[in-house]
């Protein structure tokens, strides 16, 4: 008997089937991922596993069995033994799933005590046990810190264990890994694995990134607005996909082997990098059109291998290896200096060629060797004081070119998103300086715009995105304040020039999906008409399709306007399509950096090569294979 057995499953909330005829089954020991974009109905599906969808006003039909428990048909009482007990899941944000106020430990003490009605000493022994056993270093500790107090990383090691605490019999992990940087997300998907290996418990993972489901699964069920495309062994849809949807869905896959402006699949979902339709020759920068690859290592071994480096190739005179741009704060309200921004298209459509950037010429090739904008010397950035002082960025120096693209990698906490605050003015550096224009600069420079990572957080609710897009516009002066309906009729243009309508002007922000909210921050980023554009993880969490549409939009802005685009992110193969030079950050410092080809196909910190190691592969083969090579101790 299959441990889960879904049979023409339909989920309707109001007048939208969310889930329409669905059919599959999950043996025991083995792993499902669902795979699709933005509204497929992935989660809709994981969620009528376990009865979620009960007394919210959905319409649930079929059949859906967990481990022999009939979930349309079970009571509450038998709904409440199967989830956490039989079935649990792990949601993809932490934060909103762990209460602020109480110890990790104690929470999923909680669970265990529900589920084994152990006692008090019992449960916390089973917690840190769990916590021990997905990683948690020092977990008796650890057990008694609250969420704030871990990493992104650990806080979902911490989901994990809660949903480990019961030892069930079927783990469900929604988006498990997404808005995590490369290495955590390895670690993630390792751990997954090793506990499936272990237990025998099966895993049904959904997820957007198919890279992702290679590294994880047996089968891969692939999902278009609630409809099963095509399903079977994940290496034969992967390797040979029969349905036309799977091939755009894995073509609009960013690869990180792919040079810069080289397509990542078939011709029809051609993206290519940011500001250029064919990359440079490899080992020249865009910016100057000379080599400027460096390496900069901590260690003496590693300070060896860079000069090395650095010897074989000539750097660029006169250009920082590691270029920076800026983010705006809107001048003349609080609530603009920390708004977010970001764009993309609608989530279920296809990446298509007449949707992405065309290739560009010899004059937007130029545009990219331009002068320099902005200019950062030295930057340092400490936290705290004392014993406690924490060195957040140290000794930072970059260089942006008019019309080029930097893209600046790392982990979570090295630093990266710090320095982008610091350049577009959000953060006073405590040391060295930004220059603009080639004048040193402080405070907020309306030249200098960003765009963040969360549109939710960046958009006021209360406000129509039109109103929101217009705060630059306003903030110009009396004049500009004077004439509405010049402001409004600017801010229609910016709408339309992002791929919204102009009629979206009155709309507000939770009418909006992910990628359109994306879009919004965008425009009213471009409101400013800035020079520079920081982007601060603007696609981590969005599906892949939709991804290649805001990376098309932005290639198209920057043909257009020459602006200059310092791409923040930990997706290293999305840095790599858009970029025209990389630098790679670890504790707050640059320990790598050059022309993006170079960087990619011949690194030289060991760091960086750990990064790309870490990036999922694609093929399930290359992938187990690199997750065996991670599982051997490293020599010392």
């Amino acid at each position: 008997m299959s441990l889960v057995e879904v049979t023409d499953l339909t989920v309707e909330f109001g007048s939208v089937r969310a889930v329409a005829g669905l059919s599959f089954r999950l043996a025991r020991g083995a792993a499902l991922a669902l795979v699709g974009e933005s509204g497929s109905g992935k989660s809709t599906v994981a969620g009528a596993l376990l009865g979620l969808h009960r007394d919210t006003g959905a319409r649930v039909g079929g059949s859906v069995l967990v481990a022999g428990t009939d979930v349309q048909r079970a009571s509450d009482e038998e709904l409440r033994r199967l989830r956490g007990g039989t079935a649990a899941m792990v949601f993809q944000d932490p934060l909103s799933s762990l209460d602020p106020y109480y110890a990790i430990g104690d929470q999923i003490a909680e669970v265990h005590r529900a589920h084994a009605r152990a006692s008090r000493r019992a449960a916390r022994a089973r917690a840190v046990e769990v916590l021990d056993r997905v990683g948690i270093p020092d977990a008796r500790r650890r057990a008694r810190s609250r969420p704030h107090e871990f990493s992104g990383g650990m806080r979902q090691r911490a989901l994990i264990a809660m949903a480990l605490a019961c030892a069930p019999e079927l783990l469900i992990a929604d988006e498990p890994t997404t808005a995590l940087d490369v290495t955590v997300q390895a670690q993630i998907l390792d751990l997954l694995h090793t506990l499936r290996e272990e237990t025998g418990m099966g895993l049904l993972l959904v997820t957007h990134d198919v890279g992702v489901a290679a590294e994880s699964a047996d089968e891969v069920l692939v999902m278009r607005h609630g409809e099963a495309v095509e399903h079977g062994p994940v290496g034969t849809v992967l390797a040979a996909p029969a349905q036309e949807y799977t091939r755009e869905l894995l073509a609009a896959v960013p690869r990180v082997h792919a040079a810069r402006g080289q397509a990542p699949g078939t011709p029809e979902t051609r993206v290519t990098a940011l500001g250029t339709g064919t990359g440079t020759a490899t080992g020249t920068s865009a910016g100057t059109g000379t080599s400027t690859r460096t390496a900069t290592a901590t260690d003496p071994e590693a300070s060896a291998k860079g000069a090395a480096a650095g010897a074989a190739t000539a750097r660029g005179a006169g250009a920082d290896s590691s270029g920076v741009g800026a983010r705006e704060v809107v001048p003349g309200t609080a609530e603009d200096a920390v708004s977010r921004a970001a764009g993309e298209d609608d989530v279920s459509r296809a990446i298509r060629e007449e949707d992405v950037s065309p290739a560009v010429g010899e004059e937007d090739v130029s545009r990219a060797a331009g002068e320099v904008v902005l200019e950062a010397v030295g930057l340092r950035q400490v936290f705290g004081r004392g014993k406690r002082a924490v060195s957040a960025v140290d000794g930072v120096s970059l260089t942006v070119r008019r019309g080029e693209t930097l893209g600046v990698v790392g982990e979570s906490g090295s630093g990266k998103t710090t320095l982008g605050r610091m350049l577009v003015g959000l953060l006073e550096p405590t040391a060295g300086e930004i220059h603009y224009a080639g004048r040193p600069h402080t405070g907020v420079n309306p030249a200098v715009q960003m765009v963040f990572q969360d549109p939710v957080s960046s958009l006021n609710p209360r406000r129509t995105v039109g109103e929101s897009i217009a705060d630059p516009l306003r903030a110009r002066g009396r004049e500009a304040r004077k004439d509405e309906a010049r402001i409004r009729g600017r801010v229609r243009d910016l709408l339309e020039r992002v791929g919204l309508e102009a009629a979206h002007y009155d709309r507000y922000p939770h009418e909006f999906s992910g990628g359109q909210r994306q879009r919004v921050g965008i425009a009213r980023a471009l409101a400013a008409d800035p020079r520079v554009i920081v982007c601060d993880e603007p696609v981590s969490a969005l599906d892949v399709t939709t991804q290649a549409q805001v990376v098309a939009l932005l290639g198209e802005l920057q043909r257009e306007f020459g602006i200059a685009l310092v791409f923040v992110a930990h997706d290293l193969a999305v840095v790599r399509r858009v970029s025209h030079r990389v630098a790679v950050m670890r504790g707050g410092r640059v320990v790598e950096s050059g022309p993006a080809d170079e960087v990619y196909d011949f690194p030289q910190d060991p760091y960086t090569k750990q990064l790309l190691a870490a990036v999922p592969a694609l093929d399930p083969e290359a992938a187990a294979r690199r997750r065996a090579a991670r599982r051997e101790p490293v020599a010392t």
